[in-house]
């Protein structure tokens, strides 16, 4: 799901944003999934060894990282279902030119 996930992105960019910035906003984009990716496992190890040394049991040391993850994954959802297209006029427009090429 990650290699799909990640071929889709770009074209849902591009409809959500139009392709004007879409470059742009995808370089953003994969700065923050590198970031999730290194800073993600460095909270998850944490907040399990700041557990274990509270007297939580080992078995018992990821309970309440999962509940966070659960709860960071309904806060993602509650973001995209709020995000809405950007307005036609920050689309590009072809060119005149690019417009007679394609007629030819």
């Amino acid at each position: 799901m990650y290699g799909g996930g990640f071929a889709t992105v770009p074209a849902y960019l591009r409809d959500m944003f139009g392709t004007r910035y879409v470059g742009a906003i995808h370089g953003m984009l994969l700065t923050a999934w590198s970031a999730a990716g290194i800073f993600g496992p460095v909270l998850v190890n944490y907040i399990r060894q700041y557990n274990v040394d509270h007297g939580v049991a080992k078995a018992d040391a990821y309970n309440i990282t999962m509940y966070l993850m659960a709860a960071l994954l309904v806060v993602g959802f509650l973001c995209n279902l709020f995000i809405t297209a950007v307005d036609e006029r920050h689309h590009m427009v072809p060119d005149e030119s690019d417009a007679v090429g394609m007629a030819d």
